[in-house]
């Protein structure tokens, strides 16, 4: 079957995606473009519709019996900065020679509307007989990824036996990704008045010998054959002191690291406070904790820790993923990983399920000015997507 959708019902979804593209939905304020997709998925007829605590939309096809497949999204995108930055408007939804340019357009509305228009076409076909297809379309991705499925899955107690994350693939399968871990070192020293600096020990000037010997760490970190190589980068500083023409008694260094292979949350951390005790400096290092709130006012507390995934690629699950996608893409999809990270941290990472992505865009255009998507791969995914929840359920 290759999963054809009418002309006129590619219109809509077209029309649907251009309407999530004008409706900003930065990380936090995901409301509006929510009840957008919640309006869809009730006109489509899609069953089971409802929006969860933390304001994560979410679809339910199927009988309960048998696997229980995941089609995971987000909502919330970056903010699209300085407009004058975009050759196109980042809110109007442009399209030219079947491209859809705008904030968010491949990372993730265009996988939203295929994913949605993908479970329509099954349902159409009276499908899934046997099983669950499952629909999350969640909030707060970018910040923290893995947070809101993890609140999905566990909160409306969901025991998914496989997962497709929608990030953009160009049409390919994701396998895995590195993983991610935010740092936080805080450098204590002594404050004095700036016009007698010997008197004080400047946490400003303790922290930029440890920026050196991150920068020499970068240099060691292991790298993964299929993963690649892990990385090292400091993001921000931010110093405290009685005033401007004080020596600083605190410096804090926040890092980014790339966690891959079998690197893990205590390895990172043993090397980070390595480098500080090389120095013979007091310093504090620990994995930074954030507490966010959603749109709707559900709090909830993150620890910035996300491990590396990797599905084998002998895994049954690709094999399936992979023949489902022989028919719609006319060939074997390509395999590979993603270079950012995704929810795939928790659904892989921490749940153990088997997960792999799928979804229209190239990752190269995500989170910049030229976001965009082809309209034809919009397409080409929303079938790729019944395609494959009906190789699952069938």
């Amino acid at each position: 079957m290759d999963w054809q959708l009418a002309s006129s019902t590619n219109l809509e979804m077209i029309q649907f995606l251009r309407r999530l593209v004008q409706t900003p939905s930065p990380s936090a304020r995901e409301g509006a473009v929510a009840e957008l997709i919640v309006d869809e998925m009730k006109r489509l007829g899609l069953p089971n519709v409802r929006v969860d605590p933390m304001g994560n939309v979410v679809a339910t096809l199927g009988s309960g019996l048998g696997p229980v497949l995941l089609f995971d999204a987000h909502m919330d995108t970056v903010d699209a900065g300085d407009p004058s930055a975009w050759s196109h408007d980042p809110y109007e939804a442009v399209i030219e020679n079947e491209v859809l340019y705008g904030r968010g357009a491949a990372d993730m509305k265009g996988a939203i509307a295929a994913m949605i228009y993908g479970a329509k076409r099954l349902l159409d076909a009276g499908l899934p007989r046997r099983g669950t297809l499952v629909l999350a379309m969640v909030v707060q991705e970018e910040p923290c990824e893995g947070m809101a499925i993890r609140q999905v899955l566990e909160g409306q107690g969901i025991q998914a036996d496989y997962c497709i994350l929608g990030e953009a693939t160009n049409l390919g399968l994701a396998r895995g990704h590195r993983g991610r871990l935010e740092a936080c070192i805080s450098v204590r020293g002594q404050s004095s008045h700036a016009s007698a600096p010997e008197l004080g020990q400047n946490a400003i000037y303790s922290a930029a010998r440890i920026i050196v010997g991150i920068e020499l760490l970068a240099q060691q970190l292991n790298n993964d054959s299929f993963l690649g190589r892990g990385s090292i980068a400091v993001t921000q500083i931010d110093s405290e002191a009685a005033s401007r023409n004080a020596v600083p008694h605190r410096c804090t260094l926040y890092v980014d690291r790339r966690l891959t292979g079998d690197e893990t949350e205590v390895k990172a951390l043993t090397e980070l406070r390595r480098v500080v005790s090389r120095e013979g400096l007091v310093a504090e290092v620990a994995v930074t904790e954030d507490e966010v709130q959603s749109y709707t006012g559900y709090t909830c507390r993150v620890r910035q820790y996300y491990p590396p995934w990797a599905l084998a690629e002998n895994h049954p699950f690709v094999a399936q993923c992979s023949q489902a996608l022989e028919g719609v893409l006319g060939g074997r999809p390509r395999l590979g990983r993603w270079q950012f990270s995704t929810d795939g941290v928790y659904t892989a990472g921490v749940a153990g399920i088997p997960t792999l992505g799928f979804g229209p865009g190239e990752e190269r255009y995500a989170h910049t000015t030229s976001d965009q998507v082809r309209l034809p791969d919009v397409i080409t995914a929303a079938r790729g997507y019944a395609a494959i929840a009906a190789e699952i359920l069938r």
